[in-house]
């Protein structure tokens, strides 16, 4: 059975630095290995992920998240299974997909995008991740809920606070404590504001949350907070990365670049194929309810498996040339990248698949068509180097670019 001694550990700052030579090293000769530190089975195989993900037999839940996640957002949708999953996945969808999208919340994200935008593009430069990046997606969640956009860096603080505990592997007991205080700290913000919202609703999704019910069932405060909290977590920090990386690789890439430029319709192509080459999240995990083989060997009953997406979606048995970013590649279907039939894995797959991949899709592609828009002769600065951070989500540090200054 391999082990971690024989590729980077995923907790070394050499993997830190740079994941795809160490998860190369995994798809070839560890596909399964076993993490003593984060006491789990790391996969790192497509085929394996994908498997996982789809779970078709009821071998892998998400139990996990009983300890990962619970206790800095509650108990959440994740969590559930069976009947009451798909009850609670029916109160919360409608309001991420279709008319509702398209007509409620589409003029919200082009409005919040446009506001960011006109307090820079007068300057001539900037720097996409923390000028536009980090503050976009944050700015259209609040609207969204109808919150207050004043409290943005509160709401920051909070996400940024929760995604540490996501990805503390290495058990920080200082990050743990963080991530609990935070949860009490949202509670005690968001509990009234919901209560409130329930005596007199308005056009937010906040009231229709309040106020869905499928098969007579309704979201309980506590069901609503905690929904609002992963909402706050995984869209702003997903969506963050995600702007910032189909950036990143396009300016990396002129040619392409400039292929975006002249020709709109390849920005869902740019962001399909920056979900594969470099996701926003690069782990997910879910617990095996009986022993299962993989490539690789056997995992047993009840353990927690690390599914490495970012070594899922380069992996070569499923992409020609998986290490190029390539938006025009033949094996990356666009037109099913936004669904659970999507053949990456970033939004994961099956039942679990993400709920807000098409407000995702809507934000990004309307942060990247209105910056081309608004910004002139965008092109790197002085100074511009892709850095990427994180180990559980991973983007580009920063991104000075100059641009030709709006009058």
């Amino acid at each position: 059975m391999p082990t971690a001694q024989q590729v980077p550990d995923i907790l070394s700052p050499e993997f830190a630095a740079n994941p795809y030579p160490a998860y190369r090293a995994m798809r070839d000769s560890a596909p399964l290995i076993w993490h003593e530190a984060t006491q789990s089975w790391i996969v790192s195989r497509y085929e394996d992920v994908e498997r996982v993900f789809k779970d078709r037999g009821g071998q892998f839940t998400t139990e996990n998240y009983d300890w990962q996640i619970e206790p800095v957002h509650g108990r959440t949708i994740l969590q559930l299974s069976g009947r009451e999953h798909a009850v609670r996945r029916a109160l919360v969808a409608p309001a991420f997909r279709g008319a509702e999208l398209q007509d409620h919340f589409l003029p919200v994200i082009e409005r919040n995008s446009r506001e960011l935008i006109d307090a820079f593009r007068h300057t001539g430069r900037a720097d996409l991740v923390a000028d536009y990046a980090t503050r976009f997606p944050v700015n259209v969640i609040a609207d969204m809920l109808g919150l207050d956009k004043a409290d943005h860096d509160r709401f920051h603080r909070w996400y940024t606070s929760v995604i540490a505990f996501l990805g503390n592997l290495s058990g920080d007991q200082e990050v743990a404590a963080a991530g609990a205080r935070t949860r009490v700290e949202f509670a005690e913000y968001m509990i009234p504001i919901i209560r409130e919202r329930r005596e007199n609703p308005g056009d937010d999704l906040l009231s229709t949350l309040c106020a869905a019910e499928v098969d007579g069932v309704r979201m309980s405060d506590e069901d609503i907070k905690a929904f609002c909290s992963l909402l706050l977590a995984a869209g702003g920090e997903t969506t963050d990365k995600a702007i910032a990386g189909v950036f990143a690789n396009l300016l990396a890439h002129p040619e392409q670049y400039a292929a975006v430029r002249e020709d709109r319709s390849l920005v869902p192509r740019a962001f399909a194929e920056t979900l594969r080459f470099t996701p926003p999240v690069h782990m997910i995990m879910r617990q095996s309810a009986t022993e299962v083989e993989l490539s690789g060997g056997t995992i047993p009953a009840g353990a927690t498996v690390t599914c490495l997406i970012g070594a899922a979606n380069r992996d070569g048995s499923r992409y020609r040339d998986p290490d190029r970013f390539d938006i025009l590649r033949e094996d990356l279907t666009t037109t099913t990248a936004f669904s659970a039939a999507a053949d990456h894995l970033a939004f994961a797959l099956g039942r679990h698949f993400c709920v807000g991949a098409l407000l995702a899709k809507a934000e990004v592609e309307t942060g990247v068509n209105q910056l081309l828009d608004g910004l002139p002769d965008l092109r790197p600065d002085d100074g511009f180097d892709i850095v990427e951070q994180g180990v559980f989500t991973r983007g580009p540090a920063s991104l000075p670019v100059r641009f030709t200054p709006a009058a």
